[in-house]
């Protein structure tokens, strides 16, 4: 813990003085993105919440409209299905983000348009199987 500062020293020869004593301690050695520049951004004009987006940046946050986030989530959701080690599963992603897409056109939220409808669950596996025959090289006997 530092120590405050003495009646009569100037404040900047005290901060020159813990600065110096904590690089003798070795206390700034390997800190994190030692040497490396600051981040700038030199084409843009400031921001007075820089640090919030920044923050939002560094712990994988992103704020979007409800629709655009659940628009989002269904092309993952068909990517996933796509992938999906089983019928089984792929079937249930796209059953859960159908349920999730119809409750949003009977009651949408504020924002932009939602634009999506209900996922064919028959079409997505019907796909799911033509891709993993391609993937596999039209293999006999394989499992889809």
């Amino acid at each position: 813990m530092t120590e405050r500062k003495p009646p009569g020293v100037p404040f900047e020869s005290w901060v020159d003085k813990q600065i110096r004593d904590a690089q003798g301690r070795g206390e700034f050695d390997r800190l994190p993105g030692a040497g490396a520049p600051l981040p700038t951004e030199v084409d843009s004009t400031y921001d007075e919440l820089w640090w919030v987006k920044r923050k939002m940046v560094r712990e994988g946050l992103a704020v979007l409209p409800p629709a655009l986030a659940l628009r989002k989530e269904a092309e993952d959701a068909l990517e996933s299905a796509y992938a999906a080690p089983s019928e089984r599963i792929a079937r249930k992603l796209i059953e859960d983000v159908n349920v999730r897409i119809k409750d949003m056109m009977f009651k949408p939220p504020p924002g932009p348009f939602l634009g999506k409808k209900p996922y064919d669950v028959e079409e997505v596996l019907r796909e799911r199987r033509r891709r993993r025959a391609a993937a596999e090289g039209d293999a006999p006997g394989s499992a889809v």
